[in-house]
Parts: structure tokens; sequence; C-alpha cells
């Protein structure tokens, strides 16, 4: 079981890297206002929902304890950045505070799985 759930680990960390990744390319068109939510940044956030899930599940099932407050909040950010990534997917361009609010909340996620214990 430790080896599913390390392997589900890494491809979590591969989303958020998507995610983030594809937030970082665009910092200098944010600056310019004319950044886009590139399809690194859907993809990221949909493997980190479909991995994040996997593990709470594989978790429980191995009788670890889950902060379940915990996981809901980063659930519900992710879910905030998933709705707002999937809606502007096709745009042009994106609003610099919007674009903004994505990358602050992809970080917040990052620091709450790492220093919330």
């Amino acid at each position: 079981m430790d080896v599913l759930i390390h392997l589900f680990v890494g491809l979590h960390i591969i989303g958020i890297a998507a995610l983030l990744g594809g937030f970082l390319t665009q910092m200098k068109a944010m600056g310019q206002g004319t950044a886009r939510f590139v399809p690194a940044m859907l993809h990221g956030a949909l493997t980190m929902l479909v991995t994040g899930v996997v593990l709470v599940g594989l978790n429980q099932a191995d009788d670890r304890t889950v902060d379940n407050i915990k996981i809901g909040v980063k659930l519900a950010l992710l879910i905030v950045i998933l709705g707002l990534v999937y809606v502007k997917r096709d745009d042009e361009k994106v609003d610099k505070g919007l674009f903004g609010l994505v990358g602050l909340l992809t970080t917040a996620n990052i620091f709450i799985a790492v220093l919330w214990t």
C-alpha cells in the first residue's frame, strides 16, 4: 500500500508542478495584461483533484488518520482554482487580478499542504 500511496503523491506533485509552472510561465504576460490560462494549468488542476481524492481514499483504507478539515480547505481552494481555469480557459487574455488570484490560491494550497500538521 505504501508504494501505491507514494506513487499517487508523486503524481499529485506533478499536477501542482503543471499548475504552478503554467502560472509562472505567464507571469511576464500578466505584467503586460495578456496572460491566459494555458492547458497545463487545467490538466494540472485536474490531476491534483483526481490524485488527491485517491490519496485520501488510500490513506483511509490503510487506517491512517486523515485531517478532514485540512483536506476540505485544500479541496475548496482547488475547486475555486479549477472553476476559474476551466471557465476562462478559452479566453485570449485573462484579467490580471483573476490570474493573480489563481497563482495566490495555488501557492496557498502548497503552503497548507506543507505547513499544516
